[in-house]
């Protein structure tokens, strides 16, 4: 048994034979694909980025996750009749043989009460990569996991956030792509708050027409 804490790209490429592409077109369709923002959503996110911009290096986990994160995740409103945001819930599936689970930070899934099937998975660290693990390979392995959990019918989205810093991923089949760096107290906010609401129209159109 292995946990997504203890995961790492190095290790999960050569267990479970993954590959990295530096520019996947499917990670670029997504990362340029359009969503509309509101000028009440544009307020909420200026209003946010104003507020927490020179403190957000110095939060722990739990205060970069409740005062940054969770705001924007909220703002894009995954509560539809085809998906629900989850927190801490615990993830798991036997891959090649081997278990693997974990709680990833924040899963987009399938269900209501309970995830059913995730189509998204989040990792946050609080300030800078050290020592202490991958964020990358954490989310990952919960990837791999939810995309075992999908049978391999669809390509499974992903993000890591470290302090300002957001990086998206996408899984699929045995191979992945990992995009460039968006900064949260950048003009990038935007772009961050585009991606996921166009994660979220694709889940929806995804559900309406499979």
């Amino acid at each position: 048994m292995s946990t997504f804490n203890e995961a790492t790209l190095s290790r999960l490429e050569k267990r479970f034979g993954l590959q990295e592409i530096q520019e996947h077109q499917l990670l670029t369709n997504w990362l340029i694909s359009e969503a509309i923002i509101t000028d009440e959503e544009r307020k909420e996110l200026l209003k946010l980025q104003k507020k927490h911009s020179n403190y957000i290096y110095s939060y722990n986990e739990s205060e970069l996750t409740t005062k940054v994160i969770t705001p924007i995740i909220n703002l894009v409103d995954f509560e539809t009749e085809y998906s629900w945001s989850f927190l801490q819930r615990e993830l798991s599936a036997v891959i090649d043989g081997e278990l693997l689970n974990g709680k990833p930070d924040l899963m987009i899934a399938k269900g209501t009460k309970d995830p059913e099937m995730p189509y998204f998975c989040l990792h946050e660290y609080k300030r800078a990569f050290d020592n202490s693990g991958d964020p990358a390979g954490q989310c990952l392995a919960a990837m791999l996991v939810a995309q075992e959990l999908n049978h391999a019918q669809r390509m499974i989205y992903g993000a890591f956030v470290v302090g300002a810093d957001w990086f998206f991923m996408i899984l699929k089949d045995k191979i992945y792509s990992v995009s460039s760096v968006y900064v949260v107290t950048k003009p990038e906010i935007f772009d961050i708050f585009r991606i996921l609401k166009a994660m979220k129209n694709q889940i929806i159109s995804n559900a309406t027409n499979s």
